[in-house]
């Protein structure tokens, strides 16, 4: 498994309806990022900021930047583009962050 962690940003006020949506997670979603072997998601905010950390392990940087490029991907972009920082094509802005400590 190869562990990615990874920084978004929400907009004012929007902490609740971030995490209201992502309790609501389409089905079809769950199962997009499985079939393209992402596992063991889980996304942290900081509430001072309003950064959000996320964490995935995933078996394949190919396969998973497949992701993207799905129907349903694109739509919970959509979905999700009114509460956080995004890209000109609603992708979140999502800044990789380095690894530096791991312990199993």
């Amino acid at each position: 498994m190869i562990r990615k962690g990874f920084k978004m940003k929400l907009f004012p006020g929007q902490e609740a309806e971030y995490e209201r949506r992502h309790n609501l997670l389409w089905p079809e979603m769950k199962e997009m990022l499985n079939a393209h072997g992402g596992h063991n998601y889980s996304i942290f905010l900081d509430k001072e900021t309003l950064t959000l950390f996320g964490y995935i392990e995933i078996e394949d940087e190919e396969l998973w930047a497949k992701a993207a490029d799905t129907e349903i991907n694109r739509k919970w972009w959509d979905f999700m583009a009114d509460i956080m920082e995004t890209n000109p094509d609603n992708s979140p802005v999502s800044v990789d962050l380095h690894p530096v400590f791991h312990l199993d």
